[in-house]
């Protein structure tokens, strides 16, 4: 597009020291709003945020944005790319205020000047880093994938572990399930398949890998969920499959056709089981900020055909399984979980909830709720709702969903903010996008991971997958990482209960 080389046109003129953009004098107003991508028009960003950059989403030889609050501005001519110490003058400016956005774009000899719009900052602040699996949609790879972590006050991006470092194609791995102590990135843990397969557990600077499996349990753990404070971490543990669809518009479906909880103690390897029905098929643990209850959701399911095998029958009936929320209490001082209790049952209105987080301050439960199943990442239909634990009230939070996937999400540690996966701008790639918070659960419109380019998102090709708040970076060097995963797991010890 033209509009790209004038960008780098203008970006040479600044670094040569000549007069930067302005505004044009004689243009055309408009009553409609900017084309813009991502779409950045009236969203409501945290203090210290990074810079939200866009380009306009239509053809035009040259386009000018000004980003203002009373006598600062910041004017750029191409593509809206800000300086990153003015972004901050000027974010500054504008707390629990708004910044105004007005953008011109030239079409031949004449501009049109669009409807401004609002770039509201709220005085809450969120945490400075964010991670999140890198991988390709599972139809083309899933070896080629990584950890990532990213400074969300700026466009910081490193690598917390590379699936490549220890194998490849025949003997590759997949890593998932990245998960921190109370955002503490000094205490985190993650998984890796296949090949020189293990957990990894991170803990002030000590690193092991657990070879979770026992004959006791029914696979090594998943989904993971750390205590609070505790030395503490309940996993699922699943017989997890795929199938493609020719036909239905969830071209993918990833299912259980058998799945538990479990319960480990990091510091004596101790492992037991926590719920293992055979007729429940349970999955993503999440534990309340006070430690004392456990949350995790769960679908009733008992074979019908003895023609069939258990995977192949729940594949055949995969949109019957519908989940419901549960919780059980946990006593910390005893180590011991009480009996589950209904939470929400989404079965009543023919819908399956799944992947709950809890807000820091205990009050609203959030979830991903779809007509069936549990991998909702790849349900068009998924959307985020919220269940306030006092009131008992629960909704859909439309204000921040979208005609396509909303899925894994979670809660910024000051409670204000929540980041969850979205499929919004193509139906395809999942993004990271934050919504605000009030205190009586509703949300903001939400705005996408901002990036040093407006279109890296849609050039990147590759799917954010499980975003996680941070209080700061991962120190822990990726082939460190590499080196314990390719030694030997240590070993877990089966247990009736856990010891204190």
């Amino acid at each position: 597009m033209k509009i790209k080389f004038i960008a780098y046109i203008g970006l040479c003129l600044a670094v040569i020291g000549c007069a930067g953009p302005s505004v044009p004098d004689v243009y055309t107003d408009s009553k409609a709003l900017p084309k813009i991508y991502p779409d950045y028009t009236d969203v409501t960003i945290p203090i210290n945020i990074a810079p939200l950059t866009f380009q306009l989403d239509e053809d035009a030889d040259n386009m000018i944005a000004r980003y203002s609050c009373g006598d600062e501005e910041i004017i750029c001519e191409g593509e809206a790319k800000p300086d990153m110490d003015q972004w901050r003058a000027l974010t500054q400016k504008a707390q629990d205020g708004a910044i105004t956005v007005d953008v011109y774009a030239q079409k031949a000899d004449k501009w049109t000047h669009y409807k401004p719009f609002s770039i509201f900052v709220s005085p809450d602040s969120i945490d400075s880093y964010l991670s999140y699996r890198l991988i390709f949609p599972s139809f083309v790879s899933y070896e080629a994938l990584t950890i990532n972590q990213r400074c969300l006050e700026n466009y910081d991006e490193s690598v917390i572990y590379d699936n490549v470092l220890c194998s490849f194609e025949k003997d590759g791995q997949c890593i998932n399930c990245h998960n921190y102590q109370q955002y503490n990135p000094e205490r985190m843990q993650f998984h890796a398949r296949q090949n020189n397969g293990g957990t990894i557990v991170a803990y002030d600077g000590n690193i092991k890998k657990v070879n979770m499996k026992n004959d006791s349990i029914l696979s090594a753990g998943v989904y993971p969920a750390w205590h609070p404070w505790l030395k503490l971490i309940v996993y699922s543990t699943n017989k997890t499959n795929q199938s493609f669809h020719t036909m239905h518009h969830n071209k993918i479906e990833v299912y259980d056709s058998q799945s538990d909880l479990i319960a480990y103690n990091i510091e004596n390897g101790e492992i037991t089981n926590l719920e293992n029905d055979t007729t429940e098929l349970e999955c993503f643990p999440a534990w309340a900020p006070d430690g004392k209850t456990l949350y995790y959701c769960s679908a009733h399911y008992e074979k019908k055909d003895s023609t069939l095998s258990r995977t192949r029958e729940v594949v055949k009936r995969s949109q019957e399984i519908k989940y419901n929320l549960y919780k059980k209490s946990f006593d910390p001082e005893t180590m011991t979980f009480g009996p589950r209790q209904l939470v929400f049952a989404a079965d009543s209105i023919n819908k399956s909830a799944t992947l709950p987080r809890i807000s820091p301050d205990g009050r609203y439960l959030m979830f991903a709720l779809a007509e069936y199943g549990v991998f909702h990442i790849w349900h068009h239909d998924a959307d985020l709702w919220m269940l306030d634990l006092q009131t008992g009230q629960v909704r859909a939070v439309d204000e921040i969903n979208s005609p396509d996937t909303e899925s894994y999400h979670s809660w910024s540690s000051n409670g204000k903010w929540v980041v969850f996966s979205s499929r919004r701008d193509d139906g395809t790639y999942t993004r990271p996008f934050f919504a605000h918070i009030d205190k009586d659960g509703h949300g903001t419109k939400p705005f996408e991971l901002p990036s040093a380019y407006p279109n890296y998102h849609r050039e990147m090709m590759k799917c954010y997958n499980i975003p996680e708040f941070m209080h700061g970076p991962v120190t822990i060097k990726p082939q460190t990482f590499a080196d314990v995963l390719k030694g030997d797991g240590e070993p877990v010890k089966y247990v009736q209960r856990l010891s204190k």
